[in-house]
This record gives C-alpha cells, structure tokens and sequence, in this order.
C-alpha cells in the first residue's frame, strides 16, 4: 500500500478487510478512483440494522452476486461503504461503527470527522 495514501486521522490507510475482500480494487483497502461515484471510503463493521436499512434503500448487501466478485455480507463483517450511504444511515440512526485508521480521508469530505469519531470501533 502507498503510504501516500491517508486515513481520516493522517496516517496510513490500513486495510479495511481481506476475508471478504472489500474495497473498489478488492485489495482490502478503502481507496477510490475517479469511476467510483459512491466513494467507497469508509471502513465499516457491518450490522443487521444497517444491512435492515440499506436494503431497504435499495441496495442489498446481503445476497451474493458472484459476477461483481461480491460475497454477500454479514453482521460483523467488515466493508468498504460508499461515504454518502454511511451518512444517510447516520441521520437514520443505523451507522455502523467505524474503524477510522483503514477510511480514507477523503470520507471527510462528505462526512464530518466527528461524526466518524463518535461511531469509531477500536
């Protein structure tokens, strides 16, 4: 990983998740790319009320879909969500918790860092 590339707190990206491997590379890490429009940047810990409300919202993360390399996920898995998905859940009361060292700085830019910070996960 390039060290070059920040996390929310201006260290070093560390991986997010290997097992499922996440991320829009499928590297483990939470970096974007200019044809990522959801910005997937932040690095979560996947609950049933979020998966409850992203379904909801249209997008089902729980079913896999083999032909976009995509598991289908869990409670307590670990995931790369897109920045403004977190924030909507956030507002709805269903944020997941964050680990704040593997999401990338660029999720401040949607998301106030305080608001990460109060969901962070150790």
């Amino acid at each position: 990983m390039n060290e070059d590339v920040k996390n929310v707190l201006g260290g070093p990206l560390q991986v997010c998740c290997m097992d499922p491997i996440t991320g829009v590379f499928r590297d483990g890490y939470c970096r974007t790319h200019a044809m990522d429009h959801g910005k997937h940047v932040v690095c979560a810990i996947i609950t049933d009320a979020f998966l409850d409300y992203t379904r909801s919202q249209g997008n089902d993360l729980q079913t896999p879909r083999p032909e976009f390399h995509f598991p289908g996920l869990k409670a307590g898995d670990s995931w790369c969500l897109c920045a403004l998905r977190w924030l909507e859940a956030y507002e709805a009361g269903v944020a997941p918790p964050v680990k704040l060292e593997a999401t990338h700085e660029i999720a401040t830019e949607i998301i106030p860092l305080q608001l990460l910070r109060a969901c962070q996960t150790n």
